[in-house]
């Protein structure tokens, strides 16, 4: 199959989800509910985005496999697996926060061959087919070529179970907040996966993430140029992307092993 055609209808995809995020963006209408916690939401547009994906690859690749945030996997005797994030950044989303994308990757026989994040409000597209680079809004991106830790501004991420797991990423904030210039938590891993991918974050890290948060972005990241290390496994995708030498330098700050 042409993968330059499955982007295509990705895109396709991430534009017709990206309308339903603004027709309900900072209305009444969302109808947030928690799933795990309070901390863990979804909304209307979640599900409504969500369902026009899968109508569409129902209709257009009937025999590939789907996984799927909200309505979790639909498995095919195919090669084929799109793996969604319908909302990503749903806090920021529900909050009024521009803050939140789309995000859909491709994968074929496990390895993902295609990768779109789109995010409406800021009109930001991102793009990647495996082995042809990483595009934003079609202008071919690159990681930052920051060398110098203490120069770099850098993002990560709190889990959903924060609250009543000691494991919550404070600790590798502390080790590496003093030698950073700044830290960010934009609360999209899609989006923070591909702010390395342009050079606009140095680096970025978070654990306890899922597949479809970062399926499309990793690609996305390394075409980038982008290091990508899965630092812990056992706290479900735990990753470290960023420039080469800004991901050297934090990778040692990360802890390997579960907070006692």
């Amino acid at each position: 199959m042409e993968h330059d055609q499955l982007l295509l209808d990705a895109m396709e995809c991430a534009h017709r989800a990206g309308k339903i995020h603004l027709e309900y963006f900072r209305s009444a209408n969302l109808g947030a509910t928690a799933k795990l916690n309070d901390s863990d939401i979804v909304t209307v547009a979640d599900r409504c985005s969500e369902a026009a994906i899968i109508d569409y690859v129902h209709e257009h690749y009937p025999t590939h496999s789907i996984l799927s945030e909200e309505s979790g996997e639909e498995k095919r005797d195919t090669d084929y697996e799109w793996v969604i994030d319908p909302v990503d950044g749903t806090t920021n989303y529900n909050a009024g926060l521009p803050t939140f994308c789309v995000s859909i990757g491709i994968r074929h026989r496990g390895e993902t061959v295609v990768g779109v994040v789109f995010a409406p409000y800021l009109n930001e597209l991102f793009h990647a087919v495996r082995g042809e680079g990483a595009y934003l809004n079609g202008k071919r991106i690159a990681v930052s070529s920051n060398i110098d830790l203490h120069k770099a501004v850098v993002s990560t991420g709190f889990p959903v179970d924060k609250d009543t797991n000691a494991d919550n990423n404070l600790a590798n904030v502390a080790r590496v907040l003093p030698h950073v210039r700044g830290l960010r938590r934009l609360g999209a891993a899609a989006m923070d996966i591909c702010y390395v991918a342009a050079g606009f974050l140095d680096a970025y890290w978070e654990l306890n993430l899922h597949e479809w948060d970062v399926c499309a972005a990793l690609l996305i990241a390394g075409e980038a140029g982008a290091e990508v290390q899965h630092f812990r496994s056992d706290r479900n995708v735990s990753v470290l992307v960023g420039a080469p030498a800004i991901a050297a330098a934090i990778d040692p700050l990360l802890s390997r092993k579960p907070a006692e």
